[in-house]
């Protein structure tokens, strides 16, 4: 049996992670575990330790964060599957495959420097970032597409009314999704027009991951409970709610800003808003040079996939024009995904697992 570990830094890196523990299981001859943190928050470890109870997982925890890091390394894994750089170094064993699936394909620099020589395999999702990787040196990457759409591609379509009934949405209006990211985000100027859209749409409100667990950000949250409570088809997905995915399914439309879900949600071919009405602290407003240093800028110029949404005041007209039209960006769309993702068949963890196995002959 191959020992294989998924280091887990926060709850949100799981539904990168689930798609490729289903075909582990799948295939059979793997001892899987996973583990996050001892010092994150405890109710996010709660959580997380309540999502892997559901899977065919073993945990590994303990009292304090030293014990669960020599826990690890004495345990000599095979394989271990990041979703950033985090404690890599401190966990793997010389022997070790060490795997990264960074958790985010979406607008920030990071994603080409969250890197490590250590690193044996890197998971990349589109040809278009396989080549620009491979441009600044990289040699350890395996072009596999993004694990986390795999359910989004295979899901079935009765799945979508079971999700609608359990949300509490029982009529025919089209469905919106909004899923900011916290930092620097466009829930602060966006907050306050929910209510006047919900009017005509239902809102489903998918926060990110830090606004319900980093103190800097729990504001966003319970901003967002007050908005709920006080209209009607407003529908605010709890922090228990980690996976995504399975919203995209539902929704007619997506708003976000520079958040992944701009990406994510191509493979569905529906209708994309991109809020550019962003909260910068004071430092980043001042020094805004080295604020944009922090974002993709070549990226960000290639989305005209996306309608575009300058001021909070032309949301409401924007949603509804692609709700009466969703086609009109179709092609663009369709281009767009070929280019910033990758296959459209759901198998991103098998060509994973795959390269992991060349790897042991």
């Amino acid at each position: 049996m191959r020992k294989i570990l998924f280091e887990t830094h926060h709850l949100y890196y799981l539904p990168n992670f689930i798609p490729i523990i289903k075909t582990l299981t799948s295939r059979g001859g793997y001892d899987i575990y996973i583990s996050m943190p001892q010092y994150m928050q405890e109710r996010e470890l709660g959580l997380f330790y309540t999502a892997c109870s559901l899977m065919p997982l073993k945990i590994i925890k303990a009292d304090i964060e030293d014990e669960r890091v020599e826990k690890i390394k004495s345990s000599k894994f095979d394989v271990i599957i990041v979703g950033n750089i985090g404690q890599l170094k401190k966990i793997v064993s010389g022997s070790t495959i060490a795997v990264m699936v960074y958790h985010g394909i979406g607008l920030k620099q990071s994603y080409y420097n969250d890197i490590d020589q250590r690193i044996d395999i890197r998971s990349v999702e589109s040809e278009s970032r396989y080549n620009k990787l491979i441009d600044q040196g990289h040699r350890n990457l395996a072009l596999t597409g993004y694990t986390k759409l795999d359910p989004l591609i295979l899901s079935k379509k009765n799945d979508k009314n079971n999700l609608k009934e359990k949300l509490g949405i029982k009529n025919d209006l089209p469905t919106v999704l909004y899923a900011p990211t916290f930092y620097p985000t466009s829930f602060d100027d966006i907050s306050e027009e929910l209510g006047f859209l919900s009017s005509d749409f239902n809102i489903i409100l998918k926060l990110h991951n830090f606004s319900w667990f980093q103190p800097r950000y729990i504001y966003q949250s319970s901003i967002a409970r007050d908005i709920e409570s006080r209209f009607d088809n407003i529908y605010l997905l709890d922090s228990n709610d980690y996976n995504i995915i399975p919203y995209y399914m539902i929704s007619d439309v997506l708003i976000s800003d520079i958040s992944s879900t701009i990406f994510e949600f191509l493979p569905l071919d529906r209708p994309i808003i991109q809020a550019e009405c962003l909260s910068l602290r004071m430092r980043h407003r001042i020094f805004k040079n080295r604020f944009m240093k922090k974002l993709d800028i070549e990226r960000m110029q290639e989305l005209d996939f996306v309608y575009k949404v300058e001021a909070p005041s032309e949301l409401f007209r924007c949603v509804s024009f692609a709700c009466d039209h969703p086609e009109e960006m179709s092609e663009l769309r369709q281009e767009a995904h070929d280019y910033f993702l990758y296959k459209r068949d759901g198998n991103a963890s098998d060509r994973l697992v795959n390269e992991i196995e060349n790897r042991f002959k």
